[in-house]
């Protein structure tokens, strides 16, 4: 509802471009550095309490966002949001400790479909707010009573630490294999029982920092790097496809900003869509994820390629049509690959990671797309093939290692 906005309410309060982009990339750097710590945080102090605290202050950050009356005002706004607005990793991890590693991915895919719902309307409910007196104030006002209203809910629901704590332990021994969840949980044992023999507040307040720096330190010396990596490659390749998308169609084909409007629209709704396919999907390559993320992978590299060298509008119609299932299915394997290899009871350090390398992709994504604009319209998406094209060959560099992983796994069950 308010995402889209921003831009233009930071300029009628007065700012120019440049301290709008330096306004708007200190979201991004938050971002970047609170993801990892607030997942990890999740860990230590339990889903729910993490939930309705990041959904409290975000409900505080657009209530002041609400209230700003100058960009100073504006730029404190933002803060809080920043540094909290992880509800849906910490969702996913919710979810991730709930159900088995089987559905997962399937359930995922219904969550990720879920929040593309609400960023197809999100954007429509503001703009028709946007347009009454006071509309911006009036709508940061709404989207902070929402996120009250969902503490509510999340207040409210009926929160069972036994299933999940019996279904972590499950999922621990099916991965006991996997070095970084082996290492991962030797330190949450030990950290635990440490944390019994404290009882003073100051004690009792270190031993969650000394626990989130540890997870911290247990995922950046695991062997996920190649994943990581990966997920970063990938998600700039697919910002570079869209960073200079409306003015590159306007150029190319001669095509209205409307009309390009109602091709990201029709491209996030077939978006929504494809999270239902998973389950089906999934099956066909009998759960064998890392095979489905190299297939999409490869599908959305030759996606963009088509994009690069497409001669008619019906071409880019054509590409982002499929696009929209590739890049659905690329998002909700890659997490799925991080939480089977990094161990369930680390799902919100490792959540918070791939945040946060998203987040690094989000500050790369524009500077190479204004240098790659620089030579052609077509730079940007064809930078991007050339950073899919490393990522598949990481993978298949990597293939024989998660292959056989995989296969002994299958062994033991």
């Amino acid at each position: 509802m308010v995402v889209p906005l921003l831009s233009l309410h930071i300029k009628s309060l007065g700012a120019s471009p440049t301290v709008a982009g330096v306004v708007g990339s200190s979201y991004g750097l938050l971002q970047l550095f609170s993801s990892t710590f607030v997942g990890c945080w999740s860990d230590v102090i339990g889903r729910q309490h993490s939930l309705l605290a990041c959904i409290l202050f975000s409900a505080l950050g657009y209530l002041l966002l609400g209230m700003s009356t100058s960009v100073c005002l504006f730029a404190i706004a933002r803060i809080p949001v920043g540094i909290f607005k992880h509800t849906l990793s910490i969702s996913k991890a919710l979810l991730s400790d709930l159900v088995s590693e089987r559905e997962r991915p399937l359930v995922l895919g219904h969550f990720n479909a879920a929040s593309s719902v609400g960023f197809i309307l999100g954007p429509v409910v503001g703009g028709y707010f946007t347009e009454l007196e006071s509309g911006f104030y009036l709508t940061s006002l709404i989207c902070s009573f929402i996120f009250i209203l969902n503490a509510g809910l999340v207040w409210m629901l009926p929160w069972s630490e036994e299933h999940t704590d019996s279904n972590e332990n499950k999922q621990t021994t099916s991965n006991s294999k996997v070095t970084a969840k082996a290492n991962y949980d030797l330190q949450v044992q030990s950290l635990s029982n440490g944390a019994m023999k404290y009882d003073t507040p100051l004690q009792s307040l270190w031993i969650p920092v000394v626990s989130v720096l540890k997870r911290i330190k247990s995922i950046a010396c695991s062997d996920l790097w190649d994943i990581f990596l990966v997920r970063l490659l990938m998600s700039v390749a697919v910002m570079l496809y869209y960073s200079n998308f409306v003015l590159a169609i306007e150029e190319r084909f001669g095509v209205k900003p409307k009309f390009t409007g109602y091709l990201i629209s029709y491209s996030s709704t077939l978006g929504a869509l494809a999270g239902f396919l998973l389950g089906p999907i999934t099956r066909l390559y009998q759960h064998n994820t890392y095979a489905l993320l190299l297939h999409s992978t490869v599908l959305t590299c030759v996606l963009i390629m088509l994009y690069s060298t497409a001669f008619s509008i019906w071409t880019v119609i054509l590409s982002s049509t499929f696009l929209a299932f590739s890049t659905t299915v690329g998002r909700t394997c890659i997490t799925d690959l991080e939480l089977t290899l990094g161990g369930n009871q680390a799902s919100g350090t490792l959540l918070g990671v791939g945040q946060s390398v998203t987040s690094v992709g989000r500050i790369i994504a524009p500077l190479l797309s204004g240098i790659a604009q620089e030579f052609s319209s077509c730079g940007p998406p064809s930078l991007g093939v050339g950073l899919a094209l490393v990522a598949i060959l990481i993978m298949l560099l990597n293939t024989p290692r998660y292959c056989s992983g995989r296969n002994a796994k299958l062994k033991s069950e």
